[in-house]
């Protein structure tokens, strides 16, 4: 679960934003803040992986806050959501390492779409002890725009065997082997073991050796389970 805490000076909007949350899983609302004193105890009081931030607070702005924040708060991550269009406020909000920014009035749409890439962003954190350099750039949102578009498939992949292979891992828990996988698809190790490591490859599994009884080795594949809303 990712615990979210909303701090908005509008109790009417901060509620707006807690029924968006409630549409989403794996998301858990510990608290709600209407000022920038409340949001520190807030934080002091209870986890938070991330904070809903507005930026006009009733004792100070947010990005005033958001300095606070990074100085005693530094692993909470920030998504700003506020009605400021200041260039000024916007630059300060990136250089203190917002997630996102989103200016209201804010769509249904547009805000399930910054949570889940953000949980997309969590999954890769957690269940990763070495980062590639695709998924750097996934988390830091270089290749953001172009992921939106048509992905290019190396040659070698055929992008219906692809699919099928990972609806096969969507089914498995566990992990699977690569001849396992082979066994699945009709298909030699080799092949299996191919489009196994590409799905590696773009971030959207994982793999870590389990040893048998014998004590061999053997590579077990998992694809991010990344459910939508």
């Amino acid at each position: 679960m990712i615990r979210v805490a909303i701090a908005e000076d509008d109790f009417r909007v901060a509620s707006i934003h807690e029924k968006f949350l409630l549409r989403i899983e794996e998301i858990e609302i510990v608290g709600k803040a209407l000022n920038g004193k409340e949001t520190l105890q807030l934080l002091k009081d209870k986890p938070v992986d991330l904070l809903l931030l507005d930026i006009y607070m009733q004792d100070q702005l947010g990005t005033d806050l958001l300095q606070e924040i990074r100085k005693y708060f530094p692993r909470v991550d920030v998504i700003m959501i506020t009605a400021a269009t200041d260039k000024e406020l916007v630059e300060i909000s990136i250089r203190n390492g917002v997630i996102d920014y989103i200016i209201k009035p804010v769509s249904l749409e547009r805000f399930t779409a910054t949570i889940e890439e953000y949980k997309k962003r969590r999954q890769i954190l957690d269940n990763k002890t070495d980062i590639s350099q695709k998924e750097v750039d996934q988390l830091i949102g270089f290749t953001k725009s172009a992921t939106k578009q048509r992905e290019v498939i190396p040659k070698g992949i055929d992008p219906l065997t692809l699919k099928r292979v990972k609806k096969i891992m969507q089914s498995i828990e566990g992990g699977i082997s690569a001849e396992e996988m082979g066994e699945r698809m009709g298909a030699s190790r080799t092949t299996a073991r191919r489009y196994l490591e590409y799905i590696i490859s773009t971030g959207e599994g994982t793999a870590e050796h389990e040893y048998g009884i014998v004590g061999r080795p053997e590579r077990k594949y998992n694809i991010l389970q990344v459910k939508k809303v």
